[in-house]
């Protein structure tokens, strides 16, 4: 493959990566919003829309693969960009899943959640997406030390998690009610503890194809 159409092939890699990066951040944030809202109609809206992420999804891949196969041979960081793009597409993929997933159980809720779960379900969220917006900025820019701030951002989400898990277990003990909202409670933290670990992922990637380093290691 000519350089010039290797080149011209990269550019729509980023931007299609950069679009489903927009529709994954997209529904994450809508998930976030129908927590509060129970809005079912865009709670449907969500789910639905998880097809056109799963689609991007397979381009993206499919675009990676031609890549690394017809230009040889491949620069190092080419193969970094293309590696580490194949690598992020599954976390944003993930990512648009977890947000379905929590659209999903909004259909399922009764009656509010108690208080103090509440704000930490709103403060886990809140911090979820911050990671997954400045992870795909940070991808977006090329920005190293914009993706380095994200990575150990996870640790907060962790901790909201441990509270989520505390308070449903208080519940239960105090046998509180909304009591049929805890196990969707529990399901909603899951999601969005396992969501600031894909934007952890993102940002780890987008580090390694800026500078060749992964985890601050050589990636060999």
């Amino acid at each position: 493959m000519p350089r010039a159409r290797f080149d011209a092939q990269l550019e729509q890699l980023n931007d299609d990566l950069k679009e489903m990066a927009t529709l994954t951040e997209t529904a994450l944030m809508s998930a976030v919003e129908v927590l509060s809202t129970r809005d079912e109609a865009k709670a449907r809206e969500i789910i639905a829309g998880d097809d056109e992420i799963d689609h991007q999804e397979r381009e993206v891949e499919g675009m990676c693969l031609r890549l690394l196969l017809m230009q040889q041979p491949v620069v190092a960081g080419d193969l970094r960009h293309v590696g580490a793009a194949l690598k992020m597409v599954g976390d944003l993929e993930r990512i648009g899943d977890q947000a379905a997933d929590i659209a999903d159980v909004v259909l399922t809720l009764k009656g509010d959640f108690d208080s103090e779960l509440n704000a930490h379900l709103s403060a886990m969220a809140g911090r979820a997406s911050a990671m997954v917006h400045e992870a795909v900025g940070a991808y977006v820019h090329r920005d190293e030390e914009r993706a380095h701030a994200v990575i150990g951002e996870d640790d907060g989400v962790n901790e909201l998690f441990e509270r989520v898990k505390l308070d449903v277990i208080n519940a239960i003990k105090n046998d509180e009610e909304p009591a049929a909202n805890l196990v969707e409670a529990l399901m909603v933290a899951k999601y969005l503890e396992r969501i600031g670990d894909h934007a952890q992922n993102i940002a780890e990637w987008v580090e390694y194809s800026v500078t060749g380093l992964y985890k601050g290691e050589p990636l060999n």
